[in-house]
């Protein structure tokens, strides 16, 4: 056996079964030069269906089902011990290997026996070069330069690009100290010297450590930019996130004490934690401020408006001025401002894009609730129903103005919805191009495709039964020509090589990429290294939307509120009225939510949106043991894919004596 392939999944099933796609095409072409090859999936307790799909589609892939998540370090070392291969290449699944890829590395390696292992060169799905295809070894001097940015202000420099070894070219094969654990090829004697993954890192680290271990080995860790990857880079992980910081980070703490003295290591330590913090307050103000300060701007404007349109409307009703006392404007016109804000939230009105509808009505909700408000209160209270109106017409031509001189300034928080529809080209032979176009008309993206584009560079029609816009060799004049914003790829019909070529040779257009793998109900691309990417697939008003989940939790708060202060009406009629009080109380505060998902086997279930546990779910009506479990399964996805609050309400009401 020439090579083991390793592949640890958690719950990224659509690029993995991608991936597969890409590693199946790359084994062939290594099968034609007489090498064999083991394709290894080691699942971490997935719960989005991923090991029934690989099994389903990938009948020879080798699988580990893990029924906790064992981290990154410990699943590989579980296959590598498995493994008969003479190299070892642990993957990413979220990567798209080219058909020559296994090939070439296999000859490179064979014809370095001082290689212990290599890294190649990898693109975003947007065709930009990943700097962490190449790094050095980081040491407190190069930590330093990359965790307080002066890696990125000097990109070339020797002295402070060294994390990236930006200094070197990046389609030269380069010596390197460190390599990209999302493709890491080895040989298996090496592995045997120096030693599996360590354990001790979970995630994040391992391949620094490694690498250092291959190179005092007496091998050497090389750059081979001879074959090109794709890395949606984010998506088996979520890099931006404050948690990823603080895990990497720790795990450069394990290096260091591992392998620098304890003197080094302690500067290091100190270093790391400095750079946490830092790091930890930038996080966090970015995402409070990020939250915050659209809300506050219109509250700025609201109150700003009533600053003029109160003297004003005096002058005119009253002919006077300071008609109304002082805690108008410090209690009540704060109040109204509050009102309308939560209106417009809840209404979607922050969403992105901005959608008009939705701020529009926020506005309606919010003043048709001061005005039930203003009904209720006590006479001393009501100041004037106009100033309401009045505020209403200029929180709508206030707030909306800033809106739309934002959004011309291209601010992208404040770029409206114009439900204008992606212009695609789909690059495929007829029948796959057909079965991606019904795909992509299914998904709620709905793109204006422009037509399809003939895989070949063959100018003939495919038996004349449909007409190619173009040749893949013209797809620049296409894209140009016919202002696409989105080229979608067939993988079936079109190899991985000639897909990155392309994708690089656009590089800096303003086209994005997607790839449709062959029988799949998904189409995956990544703008960015830093954006979980996009994902095509066919689904209805799905739970796990922003605006299905802001509405179910304030129907969660809203009704369990009325049924704590109505409980003395139906406290005796409901079985364990006790706990039902409790149960209110626990939704109420976020704990519970009213309607979760039935109990079932999470591995066996098709993608599935995060829920709390519910106090009751889609089939409490039914009895438990009557169902199966493809039938609990079926229940579940009903729910998830086409959420609807009135759906919430209607099992509640019926199933009120179980609350």
């Amino acid at each position: 056996m020439d090579l083991s392939i390793i592949i640890v999944n958690y719950n990224v099933r659509y690029f993995l079964e991608q991936c597969l796609h890409s590693v199946q095409a790359a084994i062939e072409k290594l099968n034609e030069g007489q090498s064999d090859a083991e394709v290894f999936v080691v699942d971490n307790n997935s719960v989005d269906g991923s090991v029934n799909e690989v099994r389903k589609k990938f009948p020879g892939v080798k699988i580990i089902e893990n029924k906790d998540n064992l981290g990154f370090s410990r699943a590989n070392n579980q296959a590598i011990a498995a493994s008969s291969g003479r190299y070892i290449l642990l993957l990413n699944p979220d990567t798209v290997v080219e058909e020559d890829t296994f090939r070439k590395c296999v000859d490179f390696m064979d014809e370095h026996p001082d290689a212990g292992a290599l890294g190649v060169k990898m693109i975003d799905g947007k065709g930009a070069f990943l700097p962490e295809s190449k790094r050095a070894l980081p040491t407190p001097a190069v930590s330093f330069y990359k965790m307080f940015g002066l890696s990125s202000l000097f990109p070339h420099s020797r002295r402070f690009s060294k994390y990236h070894l930006g200094y070197l070219d990046n389609n030269q094969t380069h010596s390197v100290d460190v390599l990209a654990g999302a493709f890491m090829f080895m040989r298996k004697e090496t592995l045997e010297k120096t030693g599996y993954l360590d354990e001790a890192f979970f995630m994040y680290g391992e391949d620094i450590d490694l690498s250092y271990r291959i190179t005092q080995a007496g091998y050497r860790n090389y750059y081979f930019p001879g074959t090109t990857i794709i890395h949606y880079k984010g998506e088996s992980t979520k890099k931006g996130s404050l948690n990823y910081v603080k895990i990497f980070y720790q795990a450069m703490i394990i290096f260091a004490g591992k392998h620098f003295s304890s003197r080094k290591a302690r500067t290091f330590s100190v270093l790391i934690n400095i750079a946490i913090y830092f790091r930890a307050v930038l996080s966090l103000a970015r995402r409070f401020v990020s939250r915050i300060y659209r809300p506050l701007l219109d509250a700025w404007i609201i109150y700003l408006g009533y600053l003029f349109v109160l003297p004003f409307w005096e002058q005119v009703r009253f002919d006077t001025a300071d008609y109304y006392p002082p805690q108008f404007l410090q209690l009540v016109v704060p109040a109204y401002i509050l009102i309308w804000l939560i209106s417009i939230y809840y209404s979607g009105g922050y969403d992105k894009p901005l959608r008009l509808f939705s701020f529009l009505k926020g506005h309606m909700v919010g003043t048709v609730t001061i005005l039930v408000v203003y009904a209720l209160l006590p006479m001393e209270w009501r100041y004037s129903r106009a100033l309401i109106f009045l505020g209403m017409l200029w929180a709508i031509l206030g707030t909306l103005g800033i809106r739309l001189v934002l959004h011309m300034a291209g601010i992208g928080d404040y770029q409206f919805e114009l439900n204008r529809q992606k212009r695609m080209v789909i690059v495929g032979k007829e029948e796959e191009a057909r079965r991606v176009s019904s795909l992509l008309q299914e998904t709620q993206a709905r793109p204006e495709i422009i037509g399809f584009v003939n895989p070949s560079a063959e100018s003939e029609n495919e038996e004349g039964n449909v007409s190619y816009i173009g040749q893949i060799d013209q797809i620049d004049d296409i894209a140009a020509i016919h202002r696409v914003d989105e080229i979608v790829f067939c993988s079936k019909d079109l190899p991985s090589r000639r897909i990155i070529q392309i994708m690089t040779r656009l590089i800096g257009s303003s086209v994005d990429f997607k790839i449709a793998p062959p029988e799949s109900l998904s189409v995956i691309g990544s703008n960015s290294i830093n954006t979980s990417g996009d994902l095509y697939t066919i689904h209805f008003n799905s739970i796990g939307k922003e605006s299905n989940k802001r509405n179910k939790r304030l129907f969660d708060v809203v009704s369990s509120f009325l049924l704590l202060i109505t409980s003395p009406l139906w406290f005796l009629f409901v079985n364990g009225h006790f706990h039902s009080v409790v149960n209110c109380t626990r939704v109420l505060f976020g704990f519970r939510t009213w309607i979760g998902y039935l109990h079932a086997d999470y591995g066996e279930q098709p993608e599935l949106p995060r829920l709390k546990k519910g106090v009751l779910s889609p089939g409490s009506h039914h009895s438990q043991d009557s169902l199966t479990p493809e039938r609990i399964n079926e229940i579940n996805v009903v729910y998830s894919k086409d959420y609807r609050v009135f759906n919430d309400l209607l099992i509640i009401t019926r199933n009120f004596r179980k609350i």
